[in-house]
C-alpha cells in the first residue's frame, strides 16, 4: 500500500488526445475513436500512464465539443458508446488508465435542458440556467457581453464563454445531482476519472461579480467529492485556471484532504503576455519571471496539494513555437520537456509535442475554425488593424494545436484518406512519427527515456527545488531529496552561451540533447541545450 506522499499518480505522466486531430478511421477527415485505437501501441511505447480524452460527447461543435448538447451519448463523428468500451478497455489491457474530459460549468444552447429552459415559462429545468431581467457588465471570455437576450423575452441568458455555451446554475440542487450521476455513470463505464473543464467557476456569483472561486465554491466541491470523487483511486484533475496557486492547493492531493488529484494551475501561461491586457497582447518570455512563478508554485504545493505540468494543451500555441525556435528543431522540444517536467508535479504532454509539431503558417483570417479566435477578431477590428490581430491570433490561436497529427509523410500525414477539417502543417513530411522514430535524434526517443527516468526517482516527487543563477537565457535548478539531487541545465537561447560553472566536476550526466557538451568549470552551451545530471 503506497503511502499518501507518493501516490500512484505523481509517478505517472499523461498524454491528451485531442479526438478531432489525433487519428481519422474513417476518411471523412475528422479524427475519431477508432483511430485512436490503432495508434495505442504509439503512446504506450512513449511510456504515457495515463490517457486524457478531450470530449466526445454529443455536441454541436460550436466549441470543438466543449459545448456538450448530451452527456450520455457520443457524438456520431467519433463513433459510437461501443466503439468507446473498447477503447477503454484496450487501454486498460495494456496497463494504462484513460480519463474523460467533461464540462460541467455549462452546456451547449443546444441542450434539451436548455431548449425547454427557454420555450417553456414553466420549465423544471429553468432553474438550470441564470437569467435576469437586466444584465451586468461582465464580459465573455470570448469576447463581447456575457449576455444574450432570450428569444421572445424580456430577459437574458449568462454565458462566460460563447452564446451558445450558457452556464449551468450549481446553486440548483436537482442539477448537481443529476450531474453526479452523469459522473458516476461514467465511472461505472470503465473511464478512470476526469479533467473536469474550468471547474473553479462553478460556484459563481453572478450578481456580486465573483466568477473564478465564488462563494459557493468550496460548498460544491465538499459536495461533490462526498458523492462521487471520495474514491482516492480516481484520476482527476481541475482546470483551475480562475485560482491562485494556494487556493489550487487546498482542493487538490486527492482524497480525504483535496477533492481533485491535482490541478491544471495557469499562473506561468501569462508570461508572455503584456500584463493585464490578455492572451492577444504579447511580448518575449521573461524566464526571471518564469523561476519566479514556478519557484511561487513549488512554495505551495509543496506543502500541501499537487499540480499538473504542462507546456500546451488544445487551447494554447504550440509549446515548441511558443517558446523555442523552428531552426532548433530537436533541441528546443527536448529542451522544454526537461525545463517544464523536471518541476513538482504530473506532466501532461500534448499530441504532436512528441514530435515538436508547430505552430500552423496562418495567412488568411479564412483558415480559423476556433470560436474564440474568430470572436476575437469580429471585436478588436477597428481598435487594432487587421495586421496587428493576424499577429497576434498566428502566435496564439488555439487552432495551432489542433491541425491533424503528423504520423507519416503520406498524403494528409497519415492522418486521413480525406481533405482534414484543418490543414495539416506543410512541414509534415519533415516532421512526423514516423521519420521522428527512426532519426538519430529522435525526439521521442528523448522523451520515453526522460519519461522512464522520472517514474523511477523519488526525487522528482519530495526534492526540494533550488534555482542556479548562470545567466538571463539559462534555466536550471535543482531537485534535491536525502537520496539524491538531480541538476536540469536548459537554454532558452538561439546563441552559444558561455558559463561558468564551479562545481561541474560534481555532476554525471544521465541525459542531454547534445552528447558533446561536457561540463566544465568554463563550458559553452549551444541553442537550446538541454541536459539532466545526477549528483555523483
Amino acid at each position: 500500500m503506497e503511502k499518501r506522499s507518493i501516490a500512484w499518480w505523481k509517478r505517472a505522466s499523461v498524454y491528451q488526445i485531442y479526438p478531432l486531430s489525433f487519428q481519422d478511421s474513417n476518411g471523412d477527415g475528422i479524427g475519431d475513436i477508432p483511430g485512436i485505437l490503432s495508434r495505442l501501441d504509439h503512446l504506450q511505447t512513449l511510456g504515457i500512464d495515463v490517457i486524457w480524452l478531450s470530449p466526445v460527447f454529443t455536441s454541436p461543435m460550436k466549441d470543438n465539443g466543449y459545448d456538450i448538447s448530451d452527456y450520455s451519448s457520443i457524438h456520431p463523428w467519433f463513433g459510437t458508446k461501443e466503439d468507446l468500451k473498447k477503447l477503454v478497455d484496450a487501454v486498460h489491457a495494456r496497463g494504462m488508465k484513460i480519463i474523460s474530459d467533461i464540462v460541467l460549468n455549462h452546456t451547449s444552447d443546444q441542450h434539451p435542458w436548455f431548449i425547454d429552459a427557454i420555450n417553456n415559462p414553466k420549465s423544471p429545468y429553468r432553474d438550470y440556467y441564470i437569467f435576469r431581467k437586466q444584465p451586468n457588465d461582465i464580459q465573455s471570455v470570448f469576447s463581447g457581453p456575457a449576455w444574450s437576450k432570450v428569444p421572445n423575452r424580456d430577459e437574458y441568458y449568462f454565458h462566460f464563454f460563447a452564446k451558445e455555451q450558457p452556464d449551468l446554475n450549481w446553486q440548483n440542487p436537482q442539477l448537481r445531482q443529476t450531474l453526479y450521476r452523469l459522473l458516476k455513470d461514467w465511472l461505472a463505464f470503465g473511464f478512470d476519472g476526469f479533467r473536469l473543464d474550468v471547474i473553479d467557476l462553478i460556484g459563481k456569483d453572478i450578481d456580486a461579480k465573483r466568477i473564478g472561486c465564488g462563494p459557493h465554491y468550496q460548498t460544491h466541491l465538499e459536495e461533490l467529492k462526498t458523492w462521487v470523487f471520495h474514491d482516492d483511486n480516481l484520476f482527476t484533475v481541475g482546470e483551475l485556471s480562475g485560482s491562485t496557486p494556494s487556493q489550487a492547493s487546498l482542493v487538490t492531493g486527492g482524497p480525504p484532504e483535496g477533492v481533485f488529484s491535482m490541478a491544471f494551475q495557469f499562473s506561468h501561461l501569462a508570461l508572455d503576455e503584456q500584463p493585464q491586457l490578455g492572451k492577444w497582447a504579447l511580448r518575449p518570455l521573461q524566464l526571471k519571471e518564469m523561476q519566479a512563478t514556478f519557484q511561487a508554485l513549488d512554495d505551495v504545493f509543496s506543502q500541501r496539494g499537487w499540480n499538473a505540468l504542462f507546456m500546451g494543451n488544445h487551447d494554447q500555441p504550440r509549446s515548441l513555437s511558443r517558446y523555442g525556435s523552428p531552426q532548433y528543431h530537436y533541441q528546443s522540444q527536448t529542451m522544454l520537456f526537461l525545463a517544464f517536467f523536471g518541476q513538482r508535479g504530473t506532466p501532461f504532454i500534448y499530441q504532436g509535442e512528441e514530435i515538436g509539431m508547430m505552430n500552423y503558417p496562418f495567412t488568411s483570417l479564412h483558415e480559423f475554425r476556433d470560436i474564440e479566435s474568430i470572436q476575437y477578431y469580429q471585436h478588436t477590428i477597428g481598435q487594432q488593424s487587421h495586421e496587428q490581430i493576424m499577429q497576434s491570433l498566428k502566435a496564439k490561436s488555439r487552432d495551432n494545436a489542433r491541425t491533424p497529427m503528423q504520423w507519416n509523410d503520406q498524403p494528409f500525414a497519415g492522418f486521413s484518406s480525406h481533405s482534414p477539417w484543418l490543414p495539416v502543417h506543410p512541414l509534415f513530411r519533415e516532421y512526423n512519427v514516423e521519420k521522428d522514430r527512426h532519426a538519430s535524434y529522435s525526439i521521442q526517443h528523448f522523451l520515453s527515456a526522460f519519461l522512464m527516468f522520472r517514474k523511477h526517482q523519488d526525487v522528482f516527487i519530495d526534492g526540494t527545488l533550488h534555482y542556479r543563477t548562470f545567466h538571463e537565457k539559462i534555466y536550471a535548478y535543482e531537485r534535491r531529496n536525502h537520496k539524491t539531487s538531480i541538476l536540469i541545465l536548459t537554454s532558452f537561447s538561439e546563441q552559444p552561451i558561455t558559463l561558468h560553472f564551479p562545481d561541474a566536476e560534481d555532476w554525471t550526466p544521465i541525459l542531454t540533447n547534445d552528447n558533446h557538451v561536457k561540463l566544465t568549470k568554463e563550458m559553452e552551451l549551444p541553442p537550446f541545450f538541454g541536459g539532466m545530471y545526477q549528483r555523483k
